[in-house]
């Protein structure tokens, strides 16, 4: 199959993808997001479809991964949002954690800790953490996919060796 008859068989699925995006994110500009990055992943991944095959089910599976670990990444970055009138929990002064000082030195011991680290385990550990997937690190650090696997491997027992008090 030639790029053009793919890229019209992506444009194609545009209103078809849209639903699916919308029911996802419940925002029209975070849903017109998520089908550009399917679109993306999909013409990155053109190899990988076999012509003949299931195209929408092909696309609401890449949609599906991206949303999901889009979704883990915000988690692992602690991104609030308050959608409140008045703000409240945004502008609060008080601290509602329950030992801020004692979370922070830990919090310190462990970015402390990770530091520490070579860097050839700190970088994808690290990437990991924000939630990229092993084949996402293995790309952008050129680097084989087993490899990235063994390297966050020996970082958490290096970690763990660390920071064995908090056990």
């Amino acid at each position: 199959m030639s790029t053009v008859e793919f890229n019209k068989l992506l444009t194609s699925n545009t209103e078809f993808l849209r639903g699916f995006a919308y029911s996802f994110t419940r925002d029209t500009q975070d849903a017109d997001d998520l089908i550009q990055d399917t679109f993306l992943k999909a013409l990155r991944y053109k190899n990988n479809f076999k012509e003949g095959t299931n195209i929408k089910g092909w696309l609401f599976t890449i949609m599906r991964n991206i949303f999901i670990n889009n979704y883990k990444r915000k988690k692992f970055q602690n991104t609030i949002t308050d959608s409140t009138d008045n703000n409240y929990f945004l502008n609060s002064s008080q601290d509602y954690s329950l030992d801020s000082v004692t979370t922070k030195i830990n919090e310190q011991d462990i970015r402390g800790a990770i530091s520490s680290l070579n860097k050839e385990f700190r970088v994808p550990f690290s990437m990991f953490l924000e939630g990229y997937h092993y084949d996402e690190i293995a790309d952008n650090l050129e680097i084989p996919m087993g490899t990235v696997k063994s390297r966050i491997f020996h970082a958490r027992k290096k970690l763990a060796g660390k920071l064995s008090d908090f056990r």
